[in-house]
């Protein structure tokens, strides 16, 4: 182990405030960055540290097929035999004692070319997680998918089961960087023998979040906590309103409006001032011959923060709908206010999910001049990534519709620099929470507090 030190908006989105109409908006409010977040808020409550967590990245993926030298790695493999030359690779990537598994495609490089840069997975642990968990093993299960067609189905066949040992420290440490072989006890040609070699990078680092928690439904204007273990202290409020709940035209004396729009809701500091808002700008409606909201057809969100005196900025856009086949997962895309698309995935409308910004791994990763062990420049350096935002962004646990609990964010340290910073991603958190209602069937009943 090596240790290392959008669209324009011409509505007041609420009872008091005003939002200017946007012409061509290219650029986030960036506000000066404080001593601490809540420097702000410093005679309202006392100043919290925020939650530490540490993540496990693994990338750098790669096979090749190679004259036989010995490697030097602390990793066991465990060798399953196998001959055919007609394959792709791809991986199954664990560790015990959490929950997420993932899958990651191998690709198969000549002997000249260096390992690509990019990320294959990432864990997340918690400080009380961190603090109970002992003899923690990567395991990287290693598989061939046959390419040659054939009539009948063929399984993939297991190349190798690769264990790194992991203690998680409270700094960057790399636990593997390089090649590991993984069949070369199965040639008997001795004097040129091949054989298949992995190279992978293990790295862990620190990672410390604000976590902040909902303390209600987003549509029952709930008052917003930060949470660093048991301790509990507000920060927030949240204000659910109807932008246009006053215009004598959005209601008809036969029957109101199948649209789902004028959503809006407005995060406030302890001082009563708005910090962040979000608001729906493009109605969450059903798709011609349809009772659900289609992805060719998406609601959108902008999510807006103070620029100036009674005016505001986009900065970001969240779209959402409903997958096809009568599934059950909602689709979603976020951008920020440059159109770049930071994230996109599906979330279960039943069971709920997490809602994530990770820019380490939601951004085509691009080359790099530094080496893959080089960890001077952020998170996810090592791995290609260059941009203004690196690692992990923030995280939203939304629930389904068969659960009922408050949301959870949690945002990186990194990202939030006052007070804005920390509301904007509550505000997209609560926008996301209520677009799992925006694309709810239009056949069922949406609850009391979202029907105007």
């Amino acid at each position: 182990m090596i240790c290392c030190d959008s669209e324009p908006l011409n509505q007041s989105i609420s009872h008091n405030i005003h939002v200017m109409t946007i012409i061509n908006s290219t650029s986030v409010l960036h506000c000066p960055i404080a001593n601490s977040f809540w420097n702000r808020n410093r005679r309202k409550s006392s100043k919290m540290d925020p939650w530490q967590f540490v993540r496990i990245l693994v990338g750098n993926l790669a096979i090749k097929s190679t004259v036989s030298s010995k490697p030097s790695s602390s990793a066991k493999v465990h060798h399953h035999p196998s001959s055919s030359s007609s394959s792709s690779f791809f991986s199954r990537l664990k560790i015990n004692g959490h929950s997420q598994r993932h899958v990651a495609t191998v690709p198969l490089i000549s002997d000249q070319d260096h390992p690509p840069h990019s990320l294959a997975s990432s864990f997340d642990f918690t400080k009380p997680q961190i603090d109970q968990l002992t003899n923690l093993r990567l395991n990287i299960s290693v598989y061939r998918n046959p390419t040659t067609p054939s009539c009948a189905p063929r399984k993939p066949t297991l190349l190798a089961n690769i264990t790194v040992p992991i203690h998680l420290p409270s700094r960057a440490c790399i636990f593997h960087n390089g090649w590991v072989a993984l069949d070369d006890e199965h040639n008997n040609n001795k004097k040129k023998k091949k054989k298949m070699m992995l190279h992978f990078t293990v790295r862990a680092e620190a990672d410390p979040r604000f976590v902040f928690e909902l303390d209600g439904e987003a549509e029952c204007s709930p008052q917003v906590f930060q949470v660093r273990g048991e301790m509990r202290q507000p920060v927030f409020t949240c204000k659910f309103s109807f932008r246009d709940k006053n215009n004598p035209t959005h209601h008809t004396h036969f029957q109101p409006s199948p649209d789902r729009k004028g959503w809006s809701i407005t995060v406030h500091d302890l001082s009563g001032s708005p910090v962040a808002a979000a608001s729906i700008v493009t109605p969450f409606v059903p798709s011609p011959g349809s009772n659900r909201v289609t992805k060719s057809n998406p609601g959108a969100w902008l999510i807006i923060r103070p620029d100036g005196d009674a005016t505001w900025k986009p900065w970001g856009r969240l779209e959402a709908w409903r997958e096809p086949n009568n599934s059950n997962a909602l689709g979603y895309r976020f951008e920020d206010a440059d159109r770049v698309t930071l994230a996109t995935s599906t979330i279960s409308s039943h069971h709920g999910g997490k809602f994530t910004i990770d820019v380490t791994s939601g951004v085509t990763p691009v080359s790099t001049p530094r080496g893959s062990s080089d960890f001077g420049s952020g998170s996810g350096s090592d791995f290609g990534l260059e941009r203004v935002h690196k690692g992990f962004v923030m995280s939203a646990k939304v629930e389904g519709s068969r659960k009922c609990s408050n949301t959870e964010v949690e945002v990186g340290v990194k990202h939030v620099s006052c007070t804005e910073d920390a509301a904007a991603f509550v505000a997209l958190a609560a926008a996301m929470e209520l677009s799992m209602d925006a694309c709810k069937s239009f056949i069922r009943k949406l609850p009391k507090e979202l029907r105007q």
